[in-house]
């Protein structure tokens, strides 16, 4: 995978990730998939009765698709550093669009590197989550 090194100036707008809509599929899958069977996502009558509207997605299924947005352009083999922190929870049936923005190039260990500004929204504009990561360009 090449990073394009055009678009790796601050501004530059990295390829929008589309996900969802989250399915109650979606989550059984991924209670599966990680061993994550909090019934907080997966059983409706337990999240009502725990004063939500319904079950909502697992903060790291969403997390794993923010990191997508990076890893989908420039490789896992360049991630130096990602972060991110839950701003609002994921709903059952959101769409889900992540985006990413070059916010700083500079030089780390020999190697330059861009810092990227990372955001998940749901279709209503709500934020779902805000990060950081930190890619190698070599």
């Amino acid at each position: 995978m090449s990073v394009d090194l055009l678009a790796a100036f601050p501004g530059a707008q990295l390829p929008e990730l589309h996900f969802g809509p989250i399915s109650r599929a979606t989550l059984a899958l991924y209670a599966g998939a990680s061993g994550d069977h909090n019934p907080v996502h997966i059983d409706s009558d337990f999240a009502k009765a725990a004063g939500l509207p319904d079950v909502f997605a697992h903060g790291m299924l969403s997390f794993g698709v923010l990191a997508r947005v990076v890893t989908d352009w420039a490789g896992v083999s360049r991630l130096r550093s990602f972060g991110a922190r839950f701003v609002s929870i994921t709903q059952l049936h959101d769409r889900i669009t992540c985006r990413a923005s070059v916010v700083e190039r500079f030089e780390s260990d020999g190697e330059p590197r861009v810092r990227l500004a990372l955001v998940a929204t749901a279709q209503d504009g709500r934020e779902t989550l805000r990060g950081e990561a930190v890619v190698a360009l070599v």
